[in-house]
């Protein structure tokens, strides 16, 4: 039987990862840069111009949004670590999406090396 860790290993064979020094060249030619973390954790910090799309909903989402359905587009996609985004952009390129880069390291490696976070701002009630 196979466990996540095997899943993510064999799908990292399968797909393009781009290094923490390629990334900002990986984002600017990119068409759209998906977050495909849950929730909660893109409301508490996500890469600028990032666009959530939840890894449970993303066959789903890419198939009932016109904008996206164009299997040209050029996508970076991120999560924490790598694992999530590594199967997202294997299933991807099974769905015919040709052009699919994963950010290695993900999230944490972002913010580790100090890269821009967007954060969502707190209301001020003065």
């Amino acid at each position: 039987m196979k466990t996540a860790h095997d899943l993510v290993a064999a799908a990292k064979t399968r797909i393009q990862e781009v290094s923490l020094a390629e990334t900002d060249a990986a984002i600017r030619a990119a068409d759209v840069l998906l977050d495909v973390r849950e929730a909660a954790e893109y409301a508490a910090g996500h890469l600028p111009g990032a666009v959530h799309v939840a890894r449970g909903l993303l066959e789903f989402k890419l198939s009932s949004t016109p904008e996206l359905d164009n299997r040209d587009l050029n996508i970076v996609l991120y999560c924490k670590t790598g694992g999530r985004a590594a199967l997202a952009a294997s299933t991807l390129h099974e769905m015919g999406y040709m052009q699919v880069r994963s950010i290695a390291g993900g999230f944490d490696a972002w913010e580790a090396a100090g890269k821009p976070v967007m954060k969502p701002a707190l209301p001020d009630f003065e």
